[in-house]
C-alpha cells in the first residue's frame, strides 16, 4: 500500500495540568497525536498528513495551529468558526499517581466541524486522499447531524476507491448510551479497511470475554484487515483467515502510557502508507508507542524518535 495523503479527522483540545501547585497548559488528542507522530516518521517520504478539525479564532485556537505548523502538520482543512471555542480539560492526579480527567467540550468547535454551510465543501476536498484516519472520540464528538454527513461521505469515498483506518478508542462519557456507540460503530466498521482496535476497549463496550469474539464481530462487518492492541502484549494481526502474533521489544523504563495507543496508530500507519506489511507495520507500532511510554506526556522531544527504516 503505497500512500501519498492521508486526512486525519478528530478534535484536539486545551490540556490543563496541576505541576505543584500551577497550571500548566498545552494541547491534547487522541487523533492530533497520531498526526503529529505520523506527520514526523514520514516527513522525508513525500507523504501530506493533513489534519481536519474545527477551532475558534481565539489564543489557543491560533496557538494551537501554529504548533500543528511547526510540526509539518497540513492544516489547510481546519475550520476557524467565529461563535465556537475549542474544548478543554483539566487533568488531576492523585498521591498513587491514578488520573482523572474533567472535561468542558459540550459546544466545542469540532463538534460542529460538519455542520457548517461550508462543511460541504471541506467533505468535497477529502475525496481527493488516498486514506482517512479517524477514531470512536471522532465519531462521539459530533452532532447527529455530522455524524450523518460523515457516513454519507464515506459511502461514496469507499465507492471511489479511498482507504479508510479506524481506531476505535472507545469514551463511554462522550456516548448518549452503549446501545448509540454499538450502533454507531457498527456503520463505521462497514466502511473501514483496517480496523485498529484496543481489545480493553471492545471489553467496555460489547462485553468480549476473548479476542474471537472480537475478531468474529469485526470481520463480519467486512473488515479485511484487524489489528488488536493489549497493551504491552504482543499485538494481534488478522489478514482475512490468517492471525499472526506481533510481540513489542521489552521496555523496562516506563514512565507515562500517555498516548501509547495513538503513537502505536502512528508508526503502523507509517510504515503502511510506504509499503509495509500490516505484521510490519504492527512492529513499527510497538517501536513507536515503546518510545513515547519512557518519556512523560503525549509527545516526545524529537530527537527521541525512533527511526523505522521506513
Amino acid at each position: 500500500m503505497k500512500t501519498t495523503n492521508i486526512a486525519i479527522i478528530g478534535e484536539c483540545m486545551v490540556e490543563l495540568q496541576n505541576k505543584e501547585g500551577q497550571l500548566k497548559q498545552t494541547f491534547g488528542g487522541d487523533t492530533l497525536n497520531t498526526a503529529l507522530y505520523l506527520s514526523r516518521l514520514t516527513k522525508s517520504h513525500d507523504i501530506t498528513t493533513s489534519y481536519v478539525t474545527a477551532l475558534g479564532i481565539d489564543p489557543f485556537s491560533h496557538e494551537m495551529l501554529e504548533s500543528w505548523q511547526e510540526e509539518g502538520i497540513d492544516t489547510q482543512h481546519v475550520m476557524m468558526l467565529q461563535d465556537k471555542l475549542p474544548g478543554i480539560y483539566y487533568i488531576e492526579t492523585d498521591e498513587t499517581g491514578e488520573r482523572s480527567f474533567h472535561y468542558w467540550r459540550n459546544d466545542a468547535a469540532a463538534k460542529h466541524m460538519f455542520d457548517q454551510v461550508d462543511s460541504s465543501l471541506l467533505l468535497d476536498k477529502l475525496y481527493l486522499y488516498d486514506a482517512l484516519y479517524l477514531s470512536g472520540i471522532t465519531l462521539a464528538i459530533l452532532t447527529q447531524n455530522g455524524r450523518e454527513k460523515l457516513f454519507d461521505f464515506l459511502t461514496q469515498y469507499k465507492k471511489n476507491g479511498g482507504k479508510v483506518f479506524f481506531d476505535n478508542n472507545y469514551r463511554p462519557k462522550l456516548w448518549q448510551s452503549q446501545q448509540e456507540a454499538v450502533e454507531c460503530y457498527g456503520r463505521m466498521l462497514a466502511f473501514t479497511d483496517t480496523a485498529l482496535l484496543t481489545f480493553d476497549d471492545e471489553q467496555d463496550l460489547y462485553g468480549d470475554t476473548d479476542v474471537e469474539q472480537c475478531i468474529e464481530r469485526t470481520a463480519k462487518a467486512g473488515v479485511q484487515e484487524i489489528i488488536i492492541k493489549r497493551g504491552g502484549s504482543d499485538c494481534l494481526v488478522v489478514e482475512g483467515e490468517k492471525a499472526t502474533y506481533v510481540a513489542p521489544n521489552p521496555v523496562s523504563n516506563i514512565v507515562d502510557t500517555t498516548a501509547a495507543g495513538d503513537s502505536f496508530s502512528a508508526g503502523f500507519l507509517a510504515k503502511r502508507l510506504t509499503g509495509g506489511s500490516p505484521t510490519d507495520s504492527a512492529f513499527a507500532g510497538h517501536c513507536v508507542a515503546g518510545t513515547v511510554i519512557q518519556h512523560k506526556g503525549a509527545i516526545v522531544p524529537r530527537q527521541y524518535m525512533p527511526d523505522l527504516s521506513l
